[in-house]
């Protein structure tokens, strides 16, 4: 991620925070998704919050939604509205199933400022921006066919296998 995107984004502790939650074994896995997952290959653009997606631990999430509010919040993280504040920034937590589970299951490693972390693959982000279709998703499709190499085969694969179409751009 650009260093001027990544100035008034506390990524670095948010990653940090899924790690931790990860030990503490209160989430099986995670990945960053969203617009910030996109900015990850393509030019950046403005963003209003980081979306975390994680598979859980404790599959109904009765208790463990909970329990990671909690160890966030014994973090100095606070809560507002359907977002956690991580130095004031908003962070939604996204449980995963079906196609955005995949994701982070075939999530990419990465290190942001000395932190590992796992980013959506740009296929999965585009399967994803398609399967939900807002005007801001196609555009991201769009941009992200234009200025990534993606993998067209590994695409149209993902698609597929969630009865997906790219849409008319």
């Amino acid at each position: 991620m650009p260093e001027s995107e990544s100035s008034s984004i506390p990524l670095a502790e948010i990653l940090r925070a899924a790690n931790g939650l990860v030990e503490a074994r209160l989430i099986e896995d995670y990945a960053l998704g969203g617009a910030l997952a996109a900015i990850y290959y393509v030019e950046p653009f403005t963003t209003y919050d980081a979306d975390i997606f994680f598979i859980p631990s404790d599959k109904s999430l009765a208790a463990g939604i909970p329990a990671i509010y909690g160890h966030l919040q014994a973090q100095g993280w606070q809560v507002e509205g359907d977002h956690l504040m991580a130095r004031g920034f908003p962070v939604q937590l996204l449980a995963a199933h079906g196609l955005t589970e995949e994701a982070v299951r075939e999530a990419r490693p990465v290190e942001f400022e000395g932190v590992p972390a796992k980013v959506f693959r740009a296929e999965h982000i585009v399967a994803i921006a398609a399967s939900v279709g807002r005007h801001k998703d196609r555009a991201r499709i769009e941009q992200i066919l234009q200025q990534t190499d993606i993998d067209k085969t590994l695409l149209e694969k993902i698609l597929q296998r969630h009865k997906l179409k790219l849409p008319e751009l």
